[in-house]
């Protein structure tokens, strides 16, 4: 029983730290405002999630999408808009 409860408190342990480091993961860098809108579309959509190609959707998609996803990776209007300005040069 002792056994059980230390693996229970290990695995309990090794859930928190995946969960900080996923947190910590989806935080954005100082260094976005420099970044272009291809890199922070790589860097942003698909550090949590499979990222569709920019053909996938027209351009009034995107905006729409970017948007609701700006919130969600918590990127700032100017890095929204490059990410758009790119998904629409690539469709």
């Amino acid at each position: 029983m002792k056994f059980i409860k230390e693996y229970f408190h290990q695995i309990l342990f090794s859930l928190f730290f995946l969960a900080l480091l996923l947190i910590a993961s989806c935080a954005p860098t100082a260094t976005n405002a420099e970044k272009q809108g291809a890199q922070l579309w790589g860097e942003n959509c698909v550090r949590c999630h499979n990222a569709p190609s920019p053909p996938a959707f027209n351009d009034e998609q995107w905006e729409t999408i970017t948007m609701h996803m700006r919130v969600r990776a918590s990127l700032t209007a100017q890095e929204t808009e490059k990410v758009v300005k790119f998904l629409k040069m690539a469709n």
